[in-house]
């Protein structure tokens, strides 16, 4: 049921789209001649903008009513919120996806390799590749795991790779997320709302499908199963319980892999073995995919006040006899000063070049960068290494005075806290909003699953930067979700 310009306001959804200097998603490069993807622009041009309101308020509506919401804690009334939803999707062409596909399987085996040499033999170290210092001092390393053999060597299960597209259509990444990526549950929720409100949209395109995800988390997951866990390895997911912002991705996720929803007092290690209870008795566990910090995760072992995790936990897991997913320890990875040095990285451990670009980024730790990073404040993005969710970052050619001399005081004061980047001039796209149809910028997060191989959803998570102006896509920071469609072909 595809409406027209025509229809009751005569007004095309794309008629006032704009997407000024920046590279657009549906469009491609500003200025071009041919669009990107025609065939998908031609059917929205002919949607009449009254009724894709309604119809997205209806979905709105819909995704309040399935649950699917998340928590800022920052904002203490607000338990439930409803993750913005633009119907206008995100397309990418089979062949970028390909180059997407390869640079992600890539970059979690170098940060496989990475995790298990700083673990070990710390080799990296010793040729000079990284400091040592940056590494062994960093809050998230976990001397605990040293000399862990990790089945199939995998320590990063379930990766996040945030990925951007700058000025020129070239895909780079942004940062690694090697703990506890979040936001899988919105691009399956994303895709299963597109069909039911919007199946108009699909007709005559080729979309590659993400309804597997759950099966083939499952799959990886059971490979690093320990052995002796038989032909049917009992996986968990371990969630801190409903108060935490990503509850309702934990019962999604335990139902999409067809695994019991935990918490640590459900949980039990007796003899270095970790038991469900059960109204049946005790139940072996051989996974458990961990949605809790390390820090709570074994009062034994870290905060000895933590009531979410299971005591004896690390004992069973270095014992052999439990798969955590992710590892413990893996937060190093995720850290902004160490992303820094992952091209190099990948070129010492797999003597390649990276297939996906860094942002170039300066590391403040070092006196160089950081005289660069004061002098040019007004031109770059400064982040605080351990931050997420895009607290504590300023954006340059954005901040108020008073907010660039603040930074530069913190940034003297701890300059190994912080990383700066240029500004990059996102891609956008044309994005539904009370101001009309607007172009606003974006993120991808593919989703790998990693057993002894590694595993991409065709798409992931597009972010949208739903504030006038902004380019923070973090749901915590008003951002918002797309659909993110990966085409079968390159027939567009």
């Amino acid at each position: 049921m595809t409406s027209t310009g025509n229809g009751r306001n005569g007004h095309g959804l794309l008629d006032d789209y704009d997407q000024g200097r920046f590279y657009c998603e549906l469009r491609g490069a500003s200025g071009a001649e041919t669009p990107k993807h025609q065939n998908l622009l031609k059917i929205l041009s002919a949607l009449d903008e009254e009724e894709v309101r309604a119809r997205a308020a209806e979905a709105t509506s819909e995704l309040f009513d399935l649950g699917v919401t998340f928590t800022v804690y920052t904002e203490r009334d607000a338990i439930d919120r409803i993750l913005p939803f633009d119907i206008i999707p995100r397309v990418i062409s089979a062949d970028e996806w390909r180059t997407v596909n390869s640079g992600v399987v890539q970059r979690v085996k170098a940060l496989n390799l990475f995790l298990y040499d700083i673990y070990h033999d710390g080799k990296i170290f010793k040729d000079g590749v990284i400091p040592e210092e940056l590494v062994r001092g960093n809050a998230n390393y976990r001397a605990q795991m040293c000399g862990y053999e990790p089945p199939c060597g995998t320590y990063v299960h379930i990766a996040g790779v945030d990925l951007i597209r700058d000025g020129s259509g070239q895909f780079r990444v942004l940062e690694d997320n090697a703990r506890t990526p979040s936001g899988v549950s919105y691009v399956l929720e994303n895709r299963n709302l597109m069909q039911r409100a919007f199946p108009d949209l699909l007709e005559g395109i080729a979309v590659r499908s993400v309804s597997e995800y759950g099966a083939r988390m499952h799959d990886k997951l059971q490979e690093v199963a320990p052995e002796g866990a038989g032909l049917d390895p009992q996986i968990v997911l371990l969630s801190p319980g409903i108060y935490n912002s990503a509850y309702f991705e934990h019962i999604f996720l335990a139902r999409q892999m067809g695994v019991p929803l935990v918490e640590g007092r459900d949980l039990t290690v007796e003899d270095d073995r970790v038991y469900m209870k059960t109204i049946a008795g005790l139940q072996r566990v051989d996974v458990i995919y961990r949605r809790i910090d390390d820090a709570f995760l074994d009062p034994e072992c870290f905060n000895p006040e933590s009531m979410l995790g299971v005591p004896g936990l690390m004992r069973a897991a270095r014992a052999g006899n439990v798969a955590l997913a992710n590892a413990v320890g893996n937060g190093v990875a995720d850290d902004k000063a160490v992303y820094a040095y992952m091209p190099r990285i990948i070129e010492y451990y797999l003597s390649e070049k990276p297939i996906l670009e860094n942002v170039q980024t300066n590391i403040c730790r070092e006196p160089e960068a950081l005289a660069y990073t004061l002098d040019n404040l007004d031109k770059l993005v400064v982040k605080p290494v351990g931050e997420s969710g895009g607290y504590g970052i300023v954006v340059g050619p954005k901040a108020t005075a008073a907010e660039l001399a603040e930074c530069a005081e913190r940034l003297k004061a701890d300059p190994e806290n912080f990383i700066s980047q240029p500004m990059i001039e996102l891609s956008v796209g044309p994005t539904l909003t009370d101001r009309g149809v607007v172009p606003c910028h974006v993120d991808l997060r593919p989703f790998a699953v990693t057993g002894k191989e590694t595993w991409v959803l065709p798409g992931g998570l597009t972010r949208v930067a739903m504030k006038k102006g902004s380019i923070i896509v973090n749901s915590s920071q008003g951002g918002g979700t797309k659909d993110t469609w990966v085409l079968e072909t390159e027939a567009t």
